[in-house]
């Protein structure tokens, strides 16, 4: 067996998995890891929260006053102490996988780690301040564990839209922009692949004969047009906040607005960047929450501005989604995924209301059902709609088991 582990390193958690995968053939479906643990760092930077899950333990404890690289090692010692123990020590892991947000347009695919590689990371960190300096300490971090000679990987979450066409990334700007790296790479993109090949799966059809759009609604949200098995369109672009009304975050809105909010006295930068990615989306609507739970609570007792923002989330995903379907030229099946996408049932129900002109019906009572990695179209929708529960830790590691067999 190839121990295999997993670490999602983000600007305010850390996420982590340990998977025992055979040496020669990959389990159709996902096994279940042999060792999970998630670090939550609060803002203030204080009391950060452990957890680890084991099939026979759970371990809580709160983290006092290390810094992050030494909150990382103690979460790695639960692998082989303690217990929640898996392994008898750090030389049982074979390899190990990160997601790494930004691989600009030279990263197309998973990499093997190397300084090279290390010091694109670091570059790129000019596009993804806050996602990629996270990676690459996460990076470093296992290297001090487990030495150099451990294989490690990049998975890119731009990868998964490097086939984009120029139509479609580069910019309607002065096209300078293009050769200062200014241009649509789309995120998310290890989500969607994963969930594009396992909606191809559930439908029993050739990948490369289905056209999907994609939809990945959770704190953060995009949509992705598949074809062809590759990603031909996306709503993200040059950053994470383009695209879709998200949790916190504007998502696109009109340029002129930030040059009139520029022109005023107090409107800085950094509160523009503040406004734009902690203060807006449905938090900035509602005044409520970017989770939609309290929001929907709200709605029940009458609250107008949490009824608002919902319904300019559904509005904006339908648009959203009618412009993937054109640029694929029609649809095959609608995939809903992640945090709201797999459980919110309302806003599935209301972006499929939207779009019977493409073939779409719901069928209610599987809408409500609690889908996982099922079809809840009508028996008579010309197109399928699909509930998957995403699983990009399980996608990393099946690209560093390939690395690994290459």
């Amino acid at each position: 067996m190839v121990k295999v582990l997993v670490l999602n390193a983000g600007s305010s958690s850390q996420k982590s998995c340990l998977y025992d995968l055979p040496h020669t053939r990959l389990p159709q479906e996902p096994p279940q890891p042999l060792w999970e643990a998630q670090i939550d760092w609060p803002h203030g930077g204080d009391g950060a929260k452990l957890k680890v899950k084991t099939a026979h333990h759970r371990h809580e404890e709160t983290l006092q006053g290390g810094s992050r690289p030494e909150d990382s090692a103690r979460m790695l010692e639960t692998l082989y102490s303690g217990a929640t123990r898996v392994i008898a020590d750090p030389g049982a892991i074979e390899t190990v996988g990160h997601r790494v947000v930004h691989g600009g347009e030279a990263y197309r695919e998973s990499t093997r780690i190397t300084p090279e590689v290390k010091a694109a990371i670091e570059r790129l960190a000019l596009f993804a301040p806050v996602h990629n300096p996270a990676n690459l300490a996460g990076i470093e971090a296992l290297e001090a564990l487990l030495g150099s000679q451990v294989p490690q990987v990049a998975v890119f979450d731009t990868a998964f839209h490097s086939r984009l066409p120029a139509a479609a990334y580069v910019y309607p700007g002065p096209y300078e922009w293009l050769d200062q790296g200014i241009r649509r790479y789309g995120f998310h993109g290890i989500s969607h692949r994963y969930c594009a090949e396992r909606a191809a799966q559930i439908l029993g059809r050739d990948l490369a004969q289905v056209r999907l759009v994609t939809c990945h609604l959770g704190n953060g949200c995009s949509l992705a047009a598949v074809r062809g098995g590759f990603s031909v369109d996306t709503t993200m672009g040059f950053t994470p906040l383009e695209g879709l009304m998200m949790g916190s975050r504007s998502g696109s809105i009109d340029p002129g607005i930030l040059i009139h909010l520029m022109r005023q006295a107090d409107y800085t930068v950094d509160k523009l960047d503040h406004t734009l990615n902690q203060a807006s989306g449905l938090e900035g609507v509602s005044g409520i929450s970017n989770d939609l739970r309290p929001i929907f609570k709200a709605i029940d007792q009458g609250h107008a501005r949490a009824k608002l923002a919902l319904d300019i989330y559904i509005h904006r995903l339908r648009a959203g989604i009618g412009a993937m379907a054109v640029s694929l030229g029609g649809l095959d099946a609608l995939v809903f995924t992640a945090g709201i996408g797999e459980n919110a049932a309302p806003v599935r129900a209301g972006a499929c209301e939207a779009l019977g002109f493409l073939g779409v019906a719901l069928d209610p009572q599987k809408n409500n059902d609690r889908p996982r990695d099922a079809d809840i179209a009508a028996a008579d929708s010309a197109v399928r709609v699909l509930v998957i529960h995403t699983q990009e830790d399980w996608a990393i590691a099946r690209e560093c088991w390939q690395h690994l067999r290459r």
